[in-house]
């Protein structure tokens, strides 16, 4: 287990505010042996509940070039085919995974090949669940060519909570599958677009791991 490159100086930062809290507390409270222990317990949940959010722990990563993996840990929330507008303008199938704030925030490509479409959307911090998130949200929106073949979208949403989307790939890039392509920061979402005949390996509700649960499987 390790701290996410992402998390390194926000840790750092609260860190400083909370010690300094802490001083502050306990110079105003000198004869308040009881508030200054609580006030000290309660700082160090909140500085370990910010640490396990960016956590990164070690992953047994696979490579198949007709198996999609989970692009983040999660619930899969949506399987169903819809319309997607933006790349396509076709019927996909969609499978979506919610990144609640206990997760790990790490997103990782669920399948090899060349990044031919990259694009940054600005937009609004409605719940992860919601369905307008998926055009309405900050988003970022990947599509890659995989080495099967097909073609496959992926898009990073942000949430309600979630005011940071953080991206390690752009067009033109080949990408390795289970490796990192992003951190997205206080719960949210991904949603992975695939064709219509693909083979869903996830049920709705199932409980995923980024970069090792398969979610489906390509036509050759």
């Amino acid at each position: 287990m390790k701290v996410h490159k992402e998390g390194r100086r926000i840790l750092f930062v609260t860190l400083l505010v909370l010690l300094a809290l802490n001083l502050l507390v306990f110079n105003f409270n000198k004869g308040a042996d009881l508030v200054n222990r609580l006030f000290a317990g309660a700082t160090v949940i909140i500085f370990l509940l910010i640490l396990q959010f960016f956590r990164s722990p070690f992953r047994h990563l696979f490579t198949h070039e007709d198996l999609l993996l989970a692009p983040a840990d999660g619930k899969v929330v949506v399987i169903e085919n819809v319309f997607e507008p933006e790349y396509f303008e076709d019927e996909r199938k969609q499978i979506s995974i919610f990144m609640s704030p206990i997760n790990v925030h790490v997103t990782r490509n669920p399948i090899s090949g060349l990044v031919k479409y990259f694009k940054y959307h600005p937009g609004n911090y409605l719940v992860a669940w919601h369905p307008k998130s998926s055009t309405q949200n900050e988003r970022t929106t990947v599509v890659v060519e995989s080495d099967a073949g097909p073609l496959v979208l992926f898009r990073q949403i942000a949430g309600a909570m979630a005011r940071r989307i953080v991206w390690y790939v752009n067009e033109g890039d080949e990408v390795s599958q289970g490796e990192e392509f992003g951190f997205i920061k206080f719960g949210s979402r991904v949603d992975v677009f695939v064709p219509i005949d693909a083979e869903v390996k996830v049920e709705l509700g199932q409980k995923v791991k980024g970069g090792e649960t398969v979610i489906c499987q390509l036509k050759l």
